[in-house]
């Protein structure tokens, strides 16, 4: 008998859950991470962005490993009292892990790192939620985009977008064109969803992906070593160490 073409009902509501196997399975690869680098370091992420951290991993596939996510399971793995840490030290990083965190593995000095993650800053283009970095104005003429050089002004089927985004436009010589000046936003402000899509129509970046190291665990000593330098939201932030005794914090939000 031909099996029927009438339509099924698939129900989309059944999502594999992560079992304890999976976790049990994660706390084991941070473990044998832990014994096999010299370093764990531990950094945060401003401005996320899965494409920009892809790249990250795909740049040190070689030289480190890295996990993100899933920071509870990180830090049962490090372990968060002096009695429950892999190693000695591992429990003032694992203390740290909330947010946007994750930790990353290597054998390069510290010093290759820092500078590493210090010229590694990708810009991107902002989201509704992100403060305005910059007054932008679109002048008064045809409407341009940045993203090629030199810019070039919008085709005439984007003009019905401009105008739901806010543009007061009319057609030109079949351009969208402004007959007064419009201001997209105010340097400072929080973007709304229609001046973050102008944006990045226009081709206007106004965000910068930035990994900022915090702190790092050193297997040989057990010490634990705050970064000196500015955090992901501009913060400065001070470098000092601990020792396996000291209980007192050594990493700053």
């Amino acid at each position: 008998m031909p099996k029927s073409r009438r339509s099924k009902l698939v129900s989309l509501t059944k999502v594999s859950k992560k079992t304890k196997e999976h976790k049990g399975a994660m706390i084991n690869e941070v473990q044998e991470n832990v014994d096999k680098w010299q370093y764990c370091w531990l950094f945060e992420v401003g401005n996320m962005r899965n494409s920009h951290l892809k790249t990250v991993r795909k740049l040190w596939k070689d030289s480190a490993r890295i996990f993100f996510g899933r920071g509870a399971v990180m830090a049962k793995a490090l372990g968060t009292t002096p009695e429950q840490e892999h190693k000695a030290g591992l429990h003032k990083i694992a203390q740290k892990i909330k947010g946007q965190v994750g930790i990353l593995f290597t054998n390069s000095p510290p010093a290759e790192v820092t500078d590493w993650f210090a010229d590694f800053h990708p810009p991107d283009f902002a989201r509704s939620g992100n403060k305005a970095t910059q007054t932008f104005i679109l002048p008064e003429g045809p409407v341009m985009q940045q993203h090629s050089t030199p810019p070039e002004p919008f085709p005439h089927n984007e003009e019905p977008q401009l105008r739901k985004l806010g543009l007061h436009t009319k057609m030109v010589r079949g351009v969208p064109t402004l007959e007064n000046p419009h201001t997209v936003c105010q340097a400072g402000k929080t973007l709304t969803p229609e001046q973050a899509q102008l944006l990045k129509l226009v081709g206007v970046k106004m965000i910068t992906f930035r990994v900022g190291l915090r702190a790092y665990w050193t297997a040989e000593t057990g010490v634990v070593t705050q970064v000196e330098g500015e955090s992901v939201d501009g913060a400065l932030v001070e470098e000092k160490t601990s020792d396996g005794e000291d209980e007192d914090e050594v990493m700053s939000d």
